[in-house]
């Protein structure tokens, strides 16, 4: 059985996007690439409805491809004991107020069962910091977190 992996919007707009000028930019987005060809066949991928719609706005084209890329993956409805999940951890938790689809991305991939939750997002996600206390509120209201990490993570050899 292969693990199930939770892919966070901002993967998608790496895989999808043209080529960064900022070098470090740039590499993600390679190595995001690389981990969708050579490596996400070894995974059972997942997005949510919160994925889709950050997928939508901005340059019609590039909606398209992003949409396109995550056409064939199955979506995770939100319980409503998840969304309590993403109230708490908003409320005097690890996220700030304004990361409300970020704790709403944590809560889907709790709900769906994932094991990892895939992000470049370092502000309120993959952050070694607020990724404990997320640890911490996930079980402590009785749910396995999923792995927080970015491909780069997830390149084993």
């Amino acid at each position: 059985m292969k693990p199930k992996l939770y892919v966070e919007t901002s993967v998608i707009s790496y895989l999808t996007s043209r080529p960064s000028r900022d070098i470090v930019t740039a590499a993600r987005q390679e190595l995001t690439r690389q981990w969708w060809s050579d490596k996400r066949s070894g995974y059972d991928l997942y997005i949510s409805g919160f994925v889709i719609s950050e997928a939508l706005p901005g340059d019609s084209n590039a909606a398209a491809q992003r949409l396109e890329a995550i056409d064939a993956i199955p979506a995770i409805e939100l319980s409503e004991t998840a969304a309590r999940l993403a109230e708490a951890l908003l409320r005097a938790g690890p996220l700030p107020e304004k990361a409300v689809l970020d704790a709403l991305h944590i809560a889907a991939a709790v709900s769906g069962g994932v094991d990892y939750l895939l992000t470049w997002n370092f502000k309120h996600l993959a952050n070694a910091t607020i990724r404990a206390e997320i640890e911490r509120r996930c079980r402590s209201r009785g749910y396995e977190p999923p792995i927080i990490c970015t491909p780069e993570e997830l390149m084993e050899d």
